[in-house]
């Protein structure tokens, strides 16, 4: 079984991946990275392909044709780790707003005993750089509003800085998970708890992106703020494959 692999999901990412990269390749632990390019117009492809000889082994590319959704590129990411046989598959953007250093207290935090570790805002330790107030209440209330409702016990409920074990990725019915936006990453954690796995909160400083353009819109928070409502009656299912 190989250890840790990296998913970076980008689109139009061209200012921030080559940096990103060697930062991750800098780490004491010897991370592997799966870039999901949807396409990009702006060359990001092509740069992670130019480094491909220089990180040999280390650095993988999967394109896609157009842009398919976030969700969707972490689930193709999650399926090419599984068949590889990862036995820690993480969750990072592109934009440094996840700092590369906290990859290495989440896979702690699993290598310790968690089957899922979050990098969280919320809790005591952690905390949000460069937002303005109201993109924090924002967000703050929004894991307020789906602990009122899922009850999934993690304070940063929208997180996408995570780390898998392997057995969560393979127990989840990938097949079945339903959204693309916020609420992948709600749906994501309100399942894996939901089949009884151990999620751990790991304090972090996000700080929004200084270079790039923001992916966010209304669209991601309505399918959030509906979505919460459907997961509410979802019936669970485990993938039989397993």
């Amino acid at each position: 079984m190989q250890d840790s692999l990296v998913i970076i999901p980008t689109y139009n990412e061209k200012e921030n991946i080559e940096r990103m990269l060697r930062t991750v390749f800098d780490l004491p632990h010897p991370f592997h990275v799966l870039v999901v390019d949807d396409g990009s117009p702006d060359g990001t492809g092509a740069i992670v392909k130019s480094l491909q000889s220089e990180f040999a082994d280390r650095l993988h590319i999967q394109e896609r044709s157009g842009k398919l959704g976030l969700g969707t590129a972490y689930i193709h990411g999650f399926r090419w780790a599984l068949e590889r046989s990862y036995a820690y598959i993480f969750e990072m953007d592109a934009d440094f707003s996840h700092n590369p250093k906290d990859l290495i207290r989440l896979r702690e935090a699993c290598v310790n005993g968690a089957d899922l570790s979050v990098g969280s805002r919320y809790v005591k330790g952690g905390k949000v750089e460069n937002w303005p107030w109201n993109r924090v209440m924002m967000s703050y209330f929004a894991s307020v509003y789906v602990n009122t409702i899922l009850w999934t016990g993690i304070r940063d409920c929208t997180a996408g800085f995570k780390c898998y074990t392997n057995k969560v990725l393979e127990t989840i019915d990938l097949d079945g998970i339903q959204f693309i936006g916020y609420a992948f990453q709600i749906e994501m954690k309100y399942t894996a708890r939901r089949l009884g796995f151990k999620l751990t909160e790991v304090p972090i400083t996000f700080i929004d992106r200084q270079l790039g353009v923001s992916k966010m819109s209304m669209n991601i928070f309505k399918e959030a703020f509906w979505g919460v409502l459907k997961m509410r009656f979802k019936k669970i299912r485990r993938n039989t494959k397993a």
